[in-house]
């Protein structure tokens, strides 16, 4: 049988916030959303990119030397900058660049692996899956973007015995979520929005797939923990939880609700990809914000928890 192979971007180890207990996290590359918040912007090309990480040049410009498209070139001292200039519209992603960077300023993100080797990976991690209650997730990115990698990477997961859960927006046909259904012990299913007109500002795509298919996934007996993220002043206003309270609580099956707070960590991702950045400075939720959101969806009879939530003393939440 032929080893399929997919391209993912990292295998992150002893995660504990993707899943119950100590899990593996492989994240996938490509997704069709573009979420002004989106914490791994690496993820959403397909093909393996190259990331600048200015912090680590060194400046010796060699890959000014090697660069043939004439793509990079020397640094801008006189306008401060501290690293070469690197035009993306020129660049091929050819790599040569990469070779000589011997700070390692330059690196590659993304990597093509076939299913035995990402299993020789985290298989090594099976006695912790095991003592934890844990397992693998498949994250991203969406990783229904690579259909055959990921029926062949949950096949062999469940082969060997590993709890399996899938991280995915959703936005996919029903045809093809329905296929993994039986190969996936754990759905983490993100919930932007329940208004189309926002989906559509804040991620580029219609919800109305993401939604039916949640409908459907609670029909086929899936286990489901529903992820909202809340961003200030996009979503967490009290039109957007009452649309998402009200659409949680008439599903067929209601699921586990987990509040993700927006955090700013990935914006210098960004700037090394060389991607605007298009909530620079927004804040991440206080407390009392969180505490209030989770009050507030309890409210619909929903079962609400918050993984980041510092629990003060006298508050149930």
């Amino acid at each position: 049988m032929q080893d399929v192979s997919g391209v993912i971007f990292d295998i992150k180890k002893y995660s504990i916030h993707d899943g119950p207990g100590i899990r593996s996290t492989v994240f996938f590359k490509g997704c069709p959303l573009r979420c002004w918040w989106c914490h791994n912007p690496e993820s959403q090309k397909m093909q393996p990119e190259i990331m600048l990480r200015a912090t680590r040049c060194i400046c010796c410009e060699a890959c000014v030397d090697i660069c043939l498209h004439e793509a990079i070139q020397s640094a801008r001292r006189e306008s401060g900058a501290s690293m070469p200039y690197t035009d993306r519209s020129r660049c091929q992603q050819c790599g040569d660049c990469i070779d000589v960077c011997y700070s390692g300023a330059r690196e590659w993100v993304g990597v093509k692996m076939t299913v035995s080797e990402v299993m020789r990976t985290i298989e090594r991690d099976q006695l912790f899956y095991e003592q934890s209650g844990g397992g693998v997730t498949i994250s991203g990115g969406e990783p229904l973007m690579q259909p055959e990698f990921l029926l062949a990477l949950l096949t062999a997961c469940k082969a060997a015995g590993i709890h399996t859960a899938l991280d995915t927006s959703g936005y996919a046909a029903w045809h093809l979520l329905k296929k993994f259904t039986p190969l996936v012990d754990l759905f983490l299913y993100d919930l932007k929005f329940i208004d189309n007109q926002k989906h559509r500002k804040y991620t580029g795509v219609s919800n109305h797939l993401i939604l039916s298919n949640l409908h459907r996934l609670t029909l086929a007996g899936a286990k489901i923990i529903a992820r909202l993220p809340i961003i200030p002043d996009i979503n967490d206003d009290e039109i957007s939880l009452q649309l998402a309270g009200e659409f949680l609580s008439a599903l067929p099956v209601t699921p586990a609700i987990d509040i993700i707070p927006y955090h700013s960590i990935a914006e210098s991702k960004y700037e090394s990809l060389g991607v605007p950045y298009r909530l620079a400075g927004l804040q991440s939720p206080d407390q009392e914000l969180l505490i209030g959101v989770v009050r507030f969806l309890q409210g619909f009879g929903l079962s609400v928890s918050a993984q980041s939530l510092i629990q003060p003393l006298n508050v149930e939440v």
